[in-house]
């Protein structure tokens, strides 16, 4: 028997000892005046003689955090989650029952205390104790004696134990749900609805990503979890709802990475007549309030660095950021074919989307459907339509990750781009915005497309992007091109990432680390 099971099997045993005397093992309930926390919070600044005049009697409940034992007199920590409090135990002064609860407590047992709070010799605030309960008994023993959980993966597998033993994971959470709240307030203030749309979509649409496939038993028909909700939005924008946003749950069937989850939470908002400029400065408002907020500064650490939201935000085109960041001619980056022969120079992996079955090939490359074909291995002229999806991998692979201050990246080509307005000066590209910061996208901004017979053939386009291999292309959304033919006004929408967003404000490595639980591969879990 490991040590494990043999301390199990004490607890069980221990369990048993108090059933056996009548001890109400897990009460319904526990009425009480206050938390530990809240405890030290209204009278940690009491003195000794005041707590002794006031004569305060509380009811107090917490999770054994620590025992310490003098003969008949045990002190115990109770712990809430957040802060604990002392307890003084005389045992020759409690009930039968309440001193057989503290002769069999173990660490991590819940108690109820009612007694009489004072300060020890030392100083302590404490409550001494004159009715002891169970609450609930800890059959297994805490992690490490409180003293945190060394094993990351341990700690997403076992959120509830992480929450328990590391404050900072706690921290992280309060954070997290504060600036959920002071998204939506900003909103709200500035006069958008919140809303909620379907989870389930008959059409995979609103972003280029794989999707999850579920089945609707009654209907007989395959749904798939939302990649995004942008087409139910602008639908409402069609409706007349003019200012309106969702803080969603997504769902993307795609890998998963330090910055990757295929669950995860975004912030999606759609504004009547505005463009993509007027969201650029908003974004950048919108981020530095929300820094202020819950940081009470600009100023943000990670991961070693200093992220400042103060100044302003560094604005670059997509072409103008590859020129910079990977050193490279701008002249190089205007044809297909200049594109092409920079792949070949960097021997970089061709987007699967540029790779066409009949394509001739170099004997001896990889195959295709791996995406591991480098442009030396394709012959050939360079179709013109390759332009988009060539610059996007190059931005993708040379310059993301120079990205560490708040960065906007403007002009992307419209092949990558279906859902939004060309630009008024280069219809090659897209009124829309990506914004960087500490080498992640953050958030995604159009000028919405709303002619619907264009953006039936962008939508037309995608599908034939399907059958080249791109599994993450748009499909085709007949009704929302109807209701764009009701008219829909001219309007910016954006989408920014919740997860990512918190791990910049709680300088998180990890995007695991701000998701409570995050999906992970299942294994067989071992013996306890």
């Amino acid at each position: 028997m490991s040590e494990l099971d043999e301390q199990i099997k004490q607890r069980r045993a221990k369990r048993d000892v108090l059933g056996q005397a009548g001890v109400e093992l897990y009460p319904h309930r526990f009425d009480f005046d206050l938390e530990p926390v809240e405890v030290q919070a209204r009278y940690g600044q009491e003195s000794a003689e005041q707590l002794h005049e006031s004569a305060i009697r509380l009811r107090v409940p917490g999770r054994v955090k620590a025992v310490r034992s003098h003969g008949k007199t045990v002190f115990l920590d109770l712990y809430d989650g957040q802060g604990s409090l002392q307890v003084l135990v005389r045992k020759n002064k409690l009930g039968e029952d309440a001193a057989l609860v503290i002769e069999n407590c173990d660490l991590g047992d819940y108690l109820g205390i009612s007694g009489l709070l004072m300060r020890t010799r030392t100083g302590e605030l404490t409550v001494a104790a004159e009715t002891v309960e169970l609450l609930a008994k800890s059959l297994r023993p805490m992690p490490e004696k409180w003293h945190g959980l060394a094993d990351r993966e341990t700690r997403y597998r076992r959120r509830y134990l992480d929450l328990l033993v590391n404050p900072e994971s706690r921290r992280v959470f309060e954070v997290r749900s504060r600036v959920v709240r002071s998204i939506r307030r900003t909103l709200e203030d500035r006069g958008f609805l919140e809303v909620e749309t379907p989870m389930m979509h008959p059409i995979a649409g609103g972003a280029a990503a794989r999707p999850f496939v579920t089945h609707h038993n009654t209907f007989d028909v395959d749904l798939y979890l939302r990649v995004a909700p942008e087409l139910y939005l602008k639908r409402l924008l069609v409706g007349g709802i003019h200012k309106v946003f969702e803080i969603n749950r997504n769902f993307r069937n795609e890998g998963v990475s330090k910055s990757h989850n295929p669950e995860f939470t975004m912030l999606e908002f759609y504004w009547a007549y505005v463009d993509v400029n007027t969201l650029m400065d908003f974004t950048e408002e919108l981020l530095r309030d929300l820094a202020l907020d819950i940081l009470g500064e600009t100023s943000l650490p990670w991961q070693g660095e200093t992220l400042d939201f103060g100044k302003p935000w560094a604005r670059y085109s997509m072409r103008e950021a590859v020129a910079k960041f990977a050193e490279l001619d701008p002249a190089r980056l205007e044809r297909s074919e200049d594109l092409m022969e920079i792949f070949a120079e960097r021997d970089l992996p061709l987007p699967v989307t540029v790779i066409r079955p009949e394509q001739p090939r170099v004997a001896g490359q990889a195959d295709p459907s791996g995406n591991q074909e480098t442009a030396a291995a394709v012959a050939g002229e360079v179709p013109r339509e390759w332009y988009g999806r060539l610059l996007v991998e190059l931005f993708e692979a040379t310059v993301e990750e120079h990205l560490t201050q708040p960065t906007f990246i403007t002009g992307h080509p419209t092949e990558v781009s279906p859902l939004a307005k060309q630009s008024r000066k280069d219809p090659r590209f897209a009124e829309r915005f990506e914004l960087y910061v500490g080498g992640m996208e953050i958030a995604n901004a159009f000028s919405e497309l709303n002619d619907p017979d264009l953006q039936l053939r962008r939508f037309q386009d995608q599908l034939a992007a399907r059958e080249e291999g791109d599994e993450a292309a748009h499909q085709l959304d007949v009704d929302y091109v109807r209701a764009l033919e009701y008219g829909m006004p001219p309007a910016g929408g954006e989408g920014i990432g919740i997860d990512r967003l918190v791990m910049l404000l709680t300088d998180s490595a990890s995007i695991r680390d701000v998701i409570l639980f995050p999906l992970l591969r299942p294994r067989q879990e071992e013996n306890g």
